[in-house]
């Protein structure tokens, strides 16, 4: 009897060739959509982002391309509960989150999860570029083939019976060999545009949108340098994130970028860019998918597709988990994942609480 797969498929070419390979390596294939929200409520016209009316139809028109059944599940309640609300919570803190890890953790590979084992599916498929390798009885994340599509970084969170039970097919393949079998298998989507990373903001507006979801708005402030001295005034603390030179608005002899948030007085500190360096970083909520190994030499990423940096780590008592580049990192930012590799395997990761800085 055939394995039965539950695809994730967006109405993008990845997830609709994820959903082909899947079905060519002999698997009895479900086809889902996840609808996440209406865009009308989030401030999005109908055809905007990855959750459209007409994303859905796409993936529909796929899986009856393909001969597959094909279903959305309403998601929306888990969405907002998860992922917008927690967005909207981390930048009022002073923090830049980052909800494509939360949609993976909460939405795709727990919710979704479940749902495949109601189905009794063996196996859970996304378009993710990254590969699931097993050695010695252990499952190891790695790295996607194509490294400019690489989506490694975002998963880290996956526990080992999540491992052992999804596949990312994709992978083994680079994007243009991807649409190459697009195009071969007459998908209409074989050229279709990438998502935004961030579906459900508009233009990228993420302080409008805090205010209008929230109906909060916290209103001017003090922009100060690192001294503590006032040298402009912002729009709103959440506004803004670390490493920001863009929007400030500030007249000086010099470029000002920010390097630090404090939501309790309403104030943004800047300073110069070289402010913005330094070595070590405190996480917390740390996903191990590899044994840790106390003062092991590792590789570490701070922000999605950046390069990663030589570190060693050392566990704290409390979970916690301090970071020591032995290169000084630009804007190491509160909110963000930390994620650690050896090689091309991810090690574990983390959401960075903050930089430490040398006094």
């Amino acid at each position: 009897m055939a394995k039965r797969a539950l695809i994730a498929m967006s109405g993008g070419v990845d997830s609709s060739v994820a959903a082909y390979l899947m079905k060519e390596a002999g698997y009895d294939c479900i086809g889902v959509t996840m609808k996440l929200y209406d865009n009308e409520d989030v401030g999005l016209c109908r055809d905007k982002t990855c959750c459209s009316l007409d994303d859905i139809e796409d993936a529909r028109s796929v899986a009856f391309k393909l001969g597959i059944p094909y279903y959305v599940f309403n998601f929306k309640e888990n969405f907002q509960d998860k992922v917008i609300n927690p967005f909207i919570d981390s930048y009022l803190q002073g923090a830049t989150p980052n909800p494509c890890i939360e949609c993976n953790r909460h939405l795709k590979f727990e919710q979704l999860y479940k749902r495949a084992q109601t189905l009794k599916c063996d196996v859970i498929v996304t378009g993710h570029y990254a590969r699931i390798l097993e050695r010695d009885g252990r499952y190891e994340l790695h790295k996607g083939l194509d490294a400019r599509k690489d989506q490694s970084y975002v998963l880290y969170s996956m526990t080992q019976d999540q491992l052992a039970h999804t596949c990312f097919p994709l992978g083994f393949y680079r994007k243009d060999q991807i649409r190459a079998i697009a195009e071969d298998q007459g998908f209409f989507n074989a050229d279709k545009h990438e998502s935004q990373d961030i579906c459900f903001i508009p233009d990228g507006d993420y302080k409008s949108f805090i205010e209008k979801t929230r109906g909060c708005q916290a209103g001017p402030g003090d922009f100060v340098d690192r001294q503590g001295k006032l040298v402009g005034r912002h729009k709103g603390y959440y506004g803004y994130t670390i490493g920001q030179r863009r929007g400030l608005g500030i007249s000086a002899a010099s470029p000002y970028y920010v390097t630090d948030i404090i939501p309790g007085e309403n104030k943004v500190v800047v300073g110069s860019n070289e402010d913005l360096f330094c070595r070590d970083l405190l996480a917390e909520d740390f996903n191990w998918i590899m044994e840790p190994v106390e003062g092991e030499i590792v590789k570490g990423r701070i922000r999605y597709h950046q390069e990663e940096k030589e570190a060693i780590y050392r566990l704290l008592d409390d979970g916690r988990v301090e970071i020591h580049f032995t290169e000084a990192q630009r804007a190491i930012t509160p909110g963000q994942a930390v994620v650690l590799y050896q090689g091309d395997s991810v090690v574990g990761g983390g959401r960075i609480v903050t930089a430490v800085r040398p006094d």
